[in-house]
């Protein structure tokens, strides 16, 4: 490291000439704080800054130290990182990008160690009182000296810095993941045959470790420089947030069967090892890895929200087929229940929902009893994904408006084909059940409800005067709600039953001969 020549400023006194001994004093502490090759004696320093002291000199080294870092700053340190950022990117390979991306910021540690050095000398100084010395300490020293780095160094960045860290924290996690199993990280890139899975080059000229060794030492530098979050998170996160979408494409796109979240959790794990890399030296808390442990439940927390959120959107597209197939479909409402209840995104679906069914299902080219078919799906399907039945009864709105106008809703199976007969086998179904079926809700409230259960609706709720009881109810009586009265259900589908009966081919029972019918 070439050696640091500071400036002494002449200190003028009350006297008619400057004080020589004082100017001495004050080259003495300057050259002792910001000089690496300086040698001052303890006793030297100790009298020096004494005499600062008496003369009430000693509290402006820390204003002239942060001044002397802000004009070395404008003048050559920063003008020097950005042109070595800057080399020609046509000229170099990656690999030879991320050693450029490196040695910048490991040219911008070197020049500025030393009046970090000499800052962290000085606040040490006045946490100590030495010579009567006060002032913010070494902390409050530090923090200044950092506000200025970021500010000057930061303030107009070029994409190149961006662009850089993005490719290089690409690089290693692809580095990373397939050292941890997990060599499809960049399946996207696609790759040649004989190429490194990790940093797409021949086997022979692999730089795999190279690249993780890299990653640890600009980590190391960035920490100290408390550049970290400032250099790499908008990368990290650009990283992650693709990598999850491509991933849920890839894994959950019109696949209903399976359950993703503990396949996500597992990968989840092996990218915080990644993460704990790139931010392993961040901070410093009371105990060792305390601020890097606090890091890592923020980043934690930050991937799980956004894979609810991006599973949330996709489920929602596919909402209607999900519905469509459930129950076996049901894995697949249960991951979206799981991640709907951590996103603020019902609404979001309630009007999806609802679109999805006036546009695919209530027109005149759908018969009956498929509409009938879907409507008893989704009651299942929606209940099991919000047992307050409020999206259902939001959602399901459309379709009991539209079947009121359909004159064969209930005797829609008249048409003899085993299809139109789905939603009525349904049905049937579920008046096979012998389960106790309520049609109608009283009024009012029952009497051993135990006020503890109590729980009011969600804000979505649409009110009405039996609020969650009403939603309660089980698939015959959603049903039956549709016809506003249990007595003309009732007759219309005793009416459908006999026909049904009637019209059957006739079967032979086992043992006996000839013909039965009704």
């Amino acid at each position: 490291m070439e050696e640091m020549m500071v400036e002494s400023e002449s200190v003028e006194m009350s006297g008619p000439e400057p004080d020589r001994g004082v100017a001495a004093a004050w080259d003495t502490v300057s050259a002792a704080l910001v000089s690496p090759g300086c040698s001052v004696s303890d006793q030297n320093l100790a009298d020096s800054l004494a005499l600062l002291c008496r003369g009430g000199l000693a509290p402006l080294l820390g204003v002239w130290l942060l001044e002397t870092l802000q004009m070395r700053l404008s003048s050559s340190v920063v003008p020097e990182f950005w042109s070595g950022l800057k080399q020609p990117q046509n000229e170099l390979e990656e690999r030879g990008r991320a050693w450029v991306l490196l040695t910048a910021f490991r040219t911008l540690l070197d020049r500025l160690d030393p009046f970090l050095s000499g800052l962290e000398k000085l606040g040490a100084w006045q946490q100590e009182g030495r010579c009567g010395l006060s002032g913010p300490g070494p902390k409050g020293l530090m923090e200044q000296a950092f506000t200025t780095i970021r500010a000057l160094l930061l303030f107009s960045p070029s994409p190149v810095l961006q662009e850089r860290v993005l490719e290089f924290y690409s690089r290693t996690f692809s580095v990373y993941m397939k050292q941890d199993g997990e060599d499809g990280a960049e399946a996207q890139d696609g790759s040649e045959g004989g190429a490194c899975p990790g940093c797409r080059v021949p086997l022979q000229q692999c730089w795999c470790p190279e690249a993780l060794e890299q990653l640890q030492q600009l980590s190391h530098i960035l920490s100290k420089l408390q550049l970290l979050d400032w250099v790499s998170s908008e990368a990290v996160t650009s990283i992650l947030h693709k990598l999850i979408e491509q991933r849920m494409e890839q894994h959950c796109r019109g696949e209903y069967e399976r359950s993703f979240l503990l396949n996500f959790q597992e990968w989840l794990e092996l990218v915080l090892g990644w993460l704990g890399k790139v931010f392993a030296c961040e901070g410093s808390g009371d105990g060792p890895g305390s601020g890097a442990g606090s890091v890592m439940k923020q980043w934690r927390c930050h991937m799980h929200q956004f894979f609810c959120r991006i599973y949330v959107n996709m489920r929602i597209e596919e909402l209607f087929s999900i519905i469509r197939d459930f129950p076996e479909s049901k894995a697949a409402i249960d991951d979206l229940k799981f991640c709907l209840e951590r996103t603020n995104q019902r609404q979001q679906l309630l009007t999806s929902l609802k679109s999805a069914f006036e546009s695919r299902l209530l027109h005149p080219g759908v018969h009956t009893s498929d509409i009938l078919t879907v409507y008893i799906s989704a009651i299942k399907a929606l209940r099991e994904l919000d047992p307050s039945m409020v999206i259902l009864q939001v959602a399901c709105q459309p379709i009991r408006k539209y079947l009121r106008t359909r004159e064969d809703t209930v005797r829609q199976n008249r048409g003899g084909s085993d299809r139109r007969r789905r939603g009525c086998t349904d049905l049937a179904s579920e008046l096979s059940r012998g389960d106790p079926v309520t049609l109608e809700m009283q009024d009012s409230d029952d009497e051993g409800t135990d006020p503890e259960d109590w729980a009011p609706d969600p804000t979505d709720a649409v009110p009405d005067k039996l609020g969650s009881k009403r939603r309660s109810s089980d698939i015959i009586s959603l049903l039956v709600s549709i016809y506003g009265s249990k007595d003309i259900f009732i007759d219309e589908y005793r009416g459908v039953l006999a026909d049904r009966c009637c019209s059957s081919s006739t079967t032979t029972p086992p043992g006996r001969s000839g013909t039965w019918s009704c």
